[in-house]
């Protein structure tokens, strides 16, 4: 997902988009743990972006700027 399409959402959106990245984490060091071999790309990607969603929540934070 991308940053336009993530300032279009409402902080509650994002909140459960970061939720279901946070549960996408898991679920791969869960995989990497019990010796499944997950793709080992799909690491960063899902770190790069929770820290894209935590960004733009942080910059609504910041603004002011709750879209309805």
């Amino acid at each position: 997902m991308d940053v336009k399409e993530l300032r279009s959402k409402t902080s509650a959106e994002l909140s459960d988009e970061l939720f279901k990245l946070r549960k996408e984490q898991f679920a791969l060091r869960l995989q990497r743990a019990t010796g499944q071999a997950p793709k080992p790309d799909q690491f960063g990607k899902v770190r790069r972006s929770i820290a894209r969603v935590k960004t733009v929540v942080q910059q609504q934070r910041k603004t002011g700027g709750e879209k309805k």
